[in-house]
């Protein structure tokens, strides 16, 4: 189970919500899933996501509590971004990382630390078409760039296409060197300037844990 603390993240631009066709009681346990619905119900500490072919239980701390500052209801738009959880004993799950919610063009996200496995990891998947997802550690802040350290490899994020500044003291967000973030953008493969992510989204996972 994930232990969570959860957070919002006001994202000005989001563009179209990723819709992509899975089957979530598929999927492996520990992997890694993006999907979109319709929020069916809402109780402490889960939700009922219908994602067109079916249902699923998506569990995050208090999605319709206070800590999230917004409640989620019946018929919210979402798009939900987080492992599969389909233990022995227990039903198949979601344990979100984030959700965006579509009529407030905003996500919510949580800092999650799965108790069994407390290493944060590198994570690339596609959410669209061409979009690749990176998370890791802020190595470097210059100034609307910042390098991650993503595991096998460190990657250069150019934030000057998003539509907010997430470098500046402005807004909900500001990038600094040791936290952990999830970045989803459009990978640049020029090899001379070397692995460049032009980012469209940005969610801090987890503040400052030194450098």
């Amino acid at each position: 189970m994930y232990t969570k603390t959860l957070l919002s993240l006001a994202i000005a631009s989001m563009g179209a919500m990723p819709a992509i066709a899975k089957d979530p009681y598929s999927k492996p346990n520990n992997s890694w899933i993006t999907l979109s619905g319709t929020v069916e119900s809402v109780s402490p500490d889960r939700f009922l996501l219908d994602y067109g072919d079916g249902m699923i239980n998506v569990e995050m701390d208090s999605p319709g509590g206070s800590k999230s500052g917004y409640k989620l209801v019946k018929g919210d738009k979402v798009s939900v971004s987080g492992a599969i959880d389909n233990d022995l004993f227990e039903k198949t799950t979601i344990e979100a990382s984030s959700v965006y919610v579509e009529s407030l063009g905003t996500n919510f996200y949580a800092s999650a630390i799965d108790d069994e496995d407390p290493m944060l990891v590198s994570i690339t998947t596609p959410v669209a078409v061409s979009k690749t997802v990176v998370a890791g550690k802020v190595t470097s802040v210059d100034g609307r760039e910042f390098t991650v350290d993503a595991g096998p490899t460190k990657i250069t994020v150019d934030t000057s296409e998003m539509a907010y500044n997430p470098m500046d003291d402005k807004g909900f967000q500001k990038i600094e060197k040791g936290q952990r973030v999830s970045v989803a953008g459009t990978l640049d493969h020029d090899f001379f300037s070397g692995r460049e992510l032009m980012a469209s989204t940005i969610i801090t996972l987890s503040p400052m844990v030194g450098s």
